[in-house]
């Protein structure tokens, strides 16, 4: 299993990129950061300055969209980072959430999503496409290797992932809504004709080492209410006749509205809603134990990264415990002599 930090791009890009590093330093193989350019610093310009200063991680923001930035700047950006620190970046994308409601725009349709990730992927990848009635390449571009990751919750949003995707992220480290999700985009990939084991299954959560159980998940309790702003959107498309699990769709019941000023906060203060139990199932809290056992479980499952929200009060000891005790109990152990 491959892990992943993430982090929000808040001022001054240098604890950004210290915490970067500090993750590369304790075993991360992926920085990911929030991609919302009104309530966070720019990622794109500090992913530059992140990798400069490390060696092996791969960066990419977790997610971008495809309405805030032109396709092809987006592919520009990070075939540039390619060719300036070697392939080490992927793209999480979605149809927009904070970084377009937040300018009172809309999430874009499937079908631009669709279409961007295509786009990207093939600039990307070094290759030509036909976009806007032109054939494009990057004529300074060559060997860049590009993944594009589909960040999604509905069932046909699920459904392109496994049609188009070279990774599916879900926000949400629940074991039996995580099962569903993947075994739903792999069946969308087998029935497009694809082998659904090229596809990176990467479950994403806040992620807290501790054992003061009310803290924990009053740090880590926002992580509820911005799942459940996703959710709000199925349900108000699907109703909740179980297009979606009933597990993800009852919690947000009393759920009354969504404040991105406090997007991703600890002390977010509109998600007194989200009960503990649903913490306890969408987070990975506890000891590093606790953690390895959930982490087992959703290695069963297919997982191939998790990713970990550092959007608490506790973040280096956190990553420190994981880079001693629980990333060496997910990795595959080797002899030195049998």
């Amino acid at each position: 299993m491959d892990f992943g930090a993430v982090l929000q791009t808040n001022p001054p890009a240098s604890r950004t990129v210290q915490l970067a590093k500090l993750a590369e330093n304790h075993g991360f193989d992926y920085v990911w950061t929030f991609d919302s350019h009104i309530l966070w610093q720019e990622p794109y310009v500090i992913y530059s300055q992140i990798l400069a200063e490390t060696r092996k991680v791969k960066v990419g923001p977790f997610v971008t969209n495809p309405a805030t930035r032109d396709w092809t700047v987006t592919a520009s950006v990070f075939a540039t980072l390619n060719e300036m620190y070697g392939n080490r970046t992927v793209v999480g994308i979605g149809r927009g959430d904070s970084a377009v409601r937040v300018t009172n725009g809309r999430p874009t349709t499937l079908t631009e999503l669709r279409e961007s990730i295509h786009v990207i992927r093939e600039l990307g990848n070094s290759r030509a496409v036909e976009y806007n009635g032109s054939q494009l390449q990057f004529p300074w571009s060559t060997g860049s290797e590009l993944e594009v990751w589909v960040a999604a919750y509905g069932p046909l949003a699920l459904k392109l992932t496994g049609e188009v995707g070279d990774g599916f992220i879900l926000q949400l480290a629940d074991v039996d809504i995580a099962k569903w999700m993947i075994k739903t985009v792999r069946d969308a990939a087998e029935a497009a004709g694809r082998d659904p084991d090229e596809i990176t299954f990467c479950v994403a959560a806040p992620f807290y080492i501790g054992d003061d159980w009310e803290h924990m998940r009053d740090q880590c309790r926002w992580f509820g209410g911005m799942v459940g702003n996703h959710v709000a959107d199925i349900v108000a498309k699907y109703g909740t006749s179980g297009a979606v699990p009933k597990a993800l769709t009852d919690y947000i019941e009393k759920r009354t509205g969504y404040d991105y000023n406090s997007h991703g906060k600890a002390h977010n203060d509109h998600v007194d809603f989200v009960p503990d139990e649903i913490v306890d199932r969408f987070c990975l809290l506890g000891t590093a134990e606790d953690h390895i056992a959930k982490l087992e479980e959703l290695k069963s499952i297919g997982v191939h990264q998790f990713a970990g929200y550092l959007q608490h009060d506790n973040k280096e000891e956190t990553l420190r415990v994981y880079g001693e005790t629980v990333i060496p109990a997910l990795r595959e152990t080797v002899t030195a002599k049998s």
